[in-house]
């Protein structure tokens, strides 16, 4: 199983001015093979061969006046980046035929010098020293804040041996190393015979089994009114001046302490309800629409697309059932006592919180929509099981009957003793 692991770097002042470069860099190689695959894309003749390419934009460019100072930095950041630009062109013309399943993927785009820059360095472009730092072509050594820890709770550097290194400077000016490595460990949890469906929404953030409600924390909504004083600040002060880029700084950091929060929620959130369930069902919302409507603020506060992606992922390495029910299936208008739809329906019943079915039964809105959500998974598992049983049988049988014996007439033909 790949897996990543990201630790934050202290890299000293002449470092921090050679990743400038190497960022400033990588983006550029990246910028000028996508402008040549777009000129030729508009002028309508065949595009050139990535190999090609990498040479105008790589060998070729640092023997021009212009080009040169890419000689300044490591080679291994410049290949990264544009294998990384071949891979977003492949899975961009997959998704158009067809070839890639889920969501369509975008065109590559060119990179800005704002916000977030980042580079990858391969197994050729990077060292693991033996007393915690990490050697990066061009670059030295830089001091690695390693926290990770192992299942018994002891601090260690990398369970195995990392194939890539991705080195990142965020828009706060902090430091990070991503590390890209390949295990074998076993994380399967014991199995638990208990399962619960969840109930996304925004009053409360989600509804587990038993009506346990987790609260919505709204970590963007608490940190809006001090987040606009800052932004007004900032956009008072004089463009090019020290004090504007200290005022983008806080802007930056206070945005990134709201995403660090959210981060942190999801993930104990998420790994508590795959370690405490064998099965999970979900409902498969229509985020990226939700998140364009009237309450589009506060469903991308919520991050629920995040936190799905979480449960599924920590699912698979976990050992658990993940289950996603269709989306029209009718939670909140089912009653979970005699099954009739007789819930409220439309944008009017989103306010309803309680509702009363004419079997005698009141229902509160999501504690109900969690009941039926979860009985909805339990038949899509006994389906999926069911299905694996058939195709296991059919399996030993094939076994058993063994190979086909060949027939005379074929055996004649195979000889060429047939009339």
């Amino acid at each position: 199983m790949t897996r990543r692991a990201e630790f934050r770097v202290y890299p000293s002042a002449p470092q921090r001015a050679m990743l400038a470069k190497t960022f400033g860099c990588a983006r550029l190689v990246w910028n000028d093979a996508l402008g040549v695959f777009l000129d030729a894309y508009r002028s309508g003749v065949p595009a050139s061969r990535f190999g090609d390419v990498v040479k105008q934009v790589t060998t070729l460019a640092k023997r021009t006046p212009e080009r040169a100072f890419l000689c300044e930095v490591s080679n291994a950041a410049l290949q990264q980046s544009l294998n990384d630009l071949r891979t977003a062109r492949n899975n961009f013309f997959a998704s158009l035929s067809g070839k890639r399943k889920g969501r369509r993927v975008g065109a590559p785009r060119f990179k800005s010098k704002h916000g977030r820059q980042s580079a990858r360095f391969a197994r050729n472009g990077f060292k693991l020293r033996r007393n915690g730092r990490l050697y990066l072509a061009k670059i030295g050594d830089l001091r690695v804040r390693w926290s990770l820890k192992d299942p018994a709770g002891r601090s260690i550097r990398l369970p195995a041996e990392p194939s890539s290194v991705t080195i990142i400077r965020k828009a706060s000016g902090k430091f990070f190393v991503s590390f890209c490595y390949t295990t074998e460990d076993d994380d399967t949890l014991p199995p638990t015979p208990r399962d619960t469906g969840i109930d996304l929404g925004l009053k409360d953030f989600a509804v587990l089994r038993d009506g346990n409600a987790v609260p919505n924390p709204r970590f963007y909504g608490k940190g809006e009114v001090k987040l606009a004083r800052l932004q007004r600040k900032f956009a008072r002060a004089k463009k090019g001046s020290r004090r504007r880029e200290a005022q983008r700084v806080k802007v930056a950091r206070w945005h990134e302490r709201i995403a660090n929060q959210r981060d942190d929620f999801l993930e104990q959130l998420s790994t508590r309800v795959v370690r405490d369930n064998q099965a999970v069902v979900v409902e498969d919302l229509a985020v990226l629409g939700l998140s364009r409507g009237r309450a589009a603020k506060s469903v991308q506060d919520a991050s629920w697309g995040s936190f799905l992606r979480l449960l599924e992922s920590k699912c698979d390495r976990y050992g658990r059932d993940y289950v996603s029910i269709d989306r029209w299936f009718p939670s909140t208008q089912l009653c979970s006592s005699c099954g009739a739809v007789t819930g409220p329906k439309g944008q009017r019943g989103l306010r309803i919180r309680s509702w009363s079915c004419p079997c005698g039964v009141t229902h509160e809105r999501d504690r109900n929509a969690e009941i039926n959500i979860r009985r909805e998974g339990r038949r899509i598992l006994a389906e999926r099981q069911e299905t694996m049983s058939k195709k296991l049988a059919e399996g030993r049988s094939s076994a058993d009957r063994g190979v086909k014996p060949e027939s005379a007439d074929k055996r004649s033909l195979r000889d060429g003793t047939g009339g």
